[in-house]
């Protein structure tokens, strides 16, 4: 099997493609995107991945794109370990918690969003960085809340796609200054991920361009 991800280091979606492919210990190529030189309305990408964005997954020369898409595609090509629970309840409360994070805080932060804001808007860094922690901060407390008591994960005794989705979205909000006193729980489980080496061998900082 072929594996290529077409990848921007500091997108969260991508990061979290890299985190599910290292848990599933699946070696991949890794193509870069550059958002910020626009890459990824090229026409070379624009033909893999009609939206524009990254990340896409290339698996023996079919392309997959939207990064939940991705990680449920190799949830089902390679069931062991599991990024969800098998038991239907906790199946829909590991997705609910996930869906917090890949549907409705990350979205309105990413960077065409905040292109957008500064170029068409005119809101200077200021109000931008405003926009980020009202949002970050709204879904931050209600995964706050959604957390088990005692558990090292958000997906209980070993991480899952609801942490997969929490650790790109904690980065986010330490790039922008954004206090985390208020969420100590997920504080504490980012932390346990950054213990777990297919989490660590994602960051961005892996994959930072040279200076």
């Amino acid at each position: 099997m072929t594996v290529r991800l077409f990848d921007y280091y500091r997108s969260s979606a991508s990061y979290r493609v890299r985190i599910a492919l290292n848990l599933k210990g699946i070696a991949y190529e890794r193509v870069d995107i550059s958002l910020l030189a626009g890459d990824q309305r090229s026409a070379e990408n624009l033909a893999r991945n009609p939206q524009g964005f990254v990340p896409t997954l290339e698996v023996d020369g079919a392309f997959i794109p939207q990064s939940l898409a991705i990680i449920d595609y190799l949830d089902a090509r390679n069931p062991e370990p599991s990024l969800l629970p098998r038991d239907a309840v906790a199946r829909a409360q590991a997705l609910a918690q996930a869906l917090v994070i890949a549907a409705d805080t990350h979205p309105i932060n990413n960077l065409r969003i905040l292109q957008y804001l500064k170029n068409e808007l005119g809101l200077d860094e200021a109000a931008r960085t405003a926009w980020i922690h009202r949002w970050i901060g709204e879904g931050f407390a209600a995964l706050e809340a959604m957390t088990t008591p005692g558990a090292r994960f958000l997906g209980g005794d070993r991480p899952g796609l609801a942490d997969i989705c929490l650790v790109p979205q904690m980065y986010n909000a330490r790039r922008f200054a954004m206090p985390l006193d208020a969420y100590p729980a997920l504080v504490r489980i980012d932390a346990a991920c950054a213990e777990v080496e297919a989490f660590a061998a994602a960051h961005p900082d892996r994959f930072a361009p040279a200076a």
